[in-house]
Parts: C-alpha cells; sequence; structure tokens
C-alpha cells in the first residue's frame, strides 16, 4: 500500500526537480565560472564572487530597506490582526475581503499606481498645491519619489497581506481557556498579552516576517518604479547582470546564490528563534 501511494508522489519529484533543483544547479555552475573573452569557453574561478564588494551598498540598501520594510508590516500588521481576531465571524470576513481586495489587482498595476500618487506632479503633490502647503514651504513640490520611503512604502503596501494572514490564523485558533486561566490568577491585559498571547502568536509572527522579508530583498520592479533608478536593489543589480548592458550572467549567478544563502540562513535562525520560544512557553 505505501509503494503504491509513493506513486503520487513522483509528478511532484518530477516538478521539484525540473523548476528548482535544476535551476539551482545551472545558476552554481554559472557563479563558479567565467567565460574566455576570446575562446568564449568556460573556466571554473571564484573571481564572481571575490569582485562581488564593489556592489556591497547594493547588498547593504537591499537588506537594510528589506529589514525596515518587515519591521512597519510588523508594527501594522499585528494591531490589525488581533484587533480582527477578536471580533466576530462576519466581521472577520468583510475584514479578510477588504484585506486580499487590492492583491486581485495586477501587481505592477499596484506599484504603477503609486507612482502617479507619489509623483512630482502626483495626486498628492496636487492636493499639498491646493492646500496650500507647498507655498508655505516655498517648494514647487515635495520629492517623494525616488526615494528609500517611496520603495518602502510600495513594499509595505504589497506586502503587508503577508504579515497579517499568517498571525490573524494562529491568534485567532488561541485557547480561550489560557486567557482565562491567566486572568483567574490574577494578570491584566497587559499582562496576559505579554505572557500568553504574544509568546504563542510567535509563530505566526516569525511565519510573516519571512513571508514580507524574502520577497522584499529580493524585489526589483518595486525599487525601480518607485526608486527612479536611484535605489539599486539586489533584485535590480541582477536583472542587470542578465538583460541590461552590462551582461554578465556568471556575476548575476553569484549574487543571486549569495543573496539565495543569506536569506536562507536568516530563515534557518528565524525558524531556530521561534523553537526556541515555543519551548519555553510549553515550560
Amino acid at each position: 500500500m505505501k509503494n503504491k501511494r509513493a506513486w503520487f508522489a513522483f509528478p511532484y519529484v518530477i516538478w521539484m526537480a525540473l523548476f528548482v533543483v535544476i535551476p539551482i544547479v545551472i545558476m552554481a555552475v554559472y557563479a563558479f565560472t567565467a567565460a574566455d573573452p576570446v575562446t568564449n569557453a568556460s573556466y571554473a574561478t571564484m573571481a564572481n564572487f571575490t569582485g562581488m564588494g564593489i556592489y556591497l551598498s547594493v547588498f547593504l540598501r537591499s537588506f537594510w530597506l528589506a529589514l525596515l520594510a518587515t519591521l512597519v508590516c510588523l508594527l501594522i500588521g499585528y494591531p490589525v490582526s488581533y484587533w480582527m481576531a477578536k471580533e466576530g465571524p462576519r466581521f472577520q470576513r468583510v475584514a479578510m475581503a477588504l484585506i486580499m481586495l487590492p492583491m486581485w489587482m495586477n501587481f505592477l498595476l499596484r506599484t504603477y499606481s503609486w507612482m502617479s500618487i507619489l509623483e512630482n506632479n502626483g495626486l498628492l503633490n496636487q492636493l499639498f498645491r491646493a492646500i496650500g502647503l507647498l507655498d508655505l514651504l516655498g517648494v514647487e513640490y515635495i520629492q517623494m519619489i525616488g526615494t528609500p520611503g517611496a520603495v518602502v512604502l510600495g513594499m509595505v503596501y504589497n506586502y503587508l497581506p503577508f504579515m497579517i494572514l499568517p498571525v490573524y490564523s494562529v491568534i485567532v485558533k488561541l485557547d480561550g481557556s489560557l486567557i482565562e486561566a491567566a486572568r483567574d490568577l490574577g494578570a491584566n491585559s497587559a499582562t496576559v498579552f505579554r505572557k500568553v498571547i504574544f509568546p504563542l502568536s510567535l509563530p505566526g509572527i516569525l511565519s510573516g516576517v519571512t513571508m514580507v522579508f524574502v520577497p522584499s530583498v529580493s524585489t526589483f520592479a518595486i525599487s525601480n518604479l518607485l526608486g527612479g533608478g536611484n535605489q539599486m536593489m539586489l533584485g535590480d543589480l541582477i536583472e542587470l547582470q542578465f538583460l541590461g548592458g552590462a551582461y554578465n550572467p556568471h556575476l548575476g549567478a553569484a549574487i543571486s546564490m549569495v543573496m539565495m544563502v543569506i536569506v536562507v540562513v536568516c530563515m534557518v535562525v528565524m525558524n531556530h528563534f521561534g523553537e526556541g520560544e515555543e519551548q519555553a512557553v510549553i515550560m
């Protein structure tokens, strides 16, 4: 019976081999090789990694903006998730629909809409001009697009549901008897939240942090459109190596591999931290 059931896993194994394992192997081969400019023959080298230091500022900017966007999503998403979980089922369904509604629109369309809002002659600057704020400040417009703040705003807007949903799914399933027991033992609302609710919601927080941080650190559409080309991130740098004028797929593969390793290490650290917190709560 077990052997018969194992056959059902073959399509998944083939899918993973074709679209996960093989691309990673190809990326590793490109990362550790280079093409001879004369013969165009490939040879093994570590130059793709050793020469990556010139892009240190891009790495730092990518991780800084991704961390900032993740923190903002957590500060906004956790209270919203907690509020939703405490309301009735009807309110939860309506709130869930409102949160998911923007996700039904194309990702690029949502980003382009923010360009129309933030650009120098966009909706916000037109509003500021209409109320006299620009005259008061003595400027023609407030520079918003092409700044790190615009990139973070775009990431928060697009990835906030990925923080709200996992945190909400954990909080809404918390055993109410634990909260009642804490109150019976004399704990006030702040203590109940700090000692019971927050520790038990950590798996959802860590899941949300991972789901926001990973796409944020590798984004290129948001940084390209809202950053105005002034806020290059890792995704933009990799795209430039494969599709831009500085065509160098070997360097692009090396950057992709380093980014993948860093992201995996961050995920392992967060998961280990989450396991430690769960064990502490159980004890």
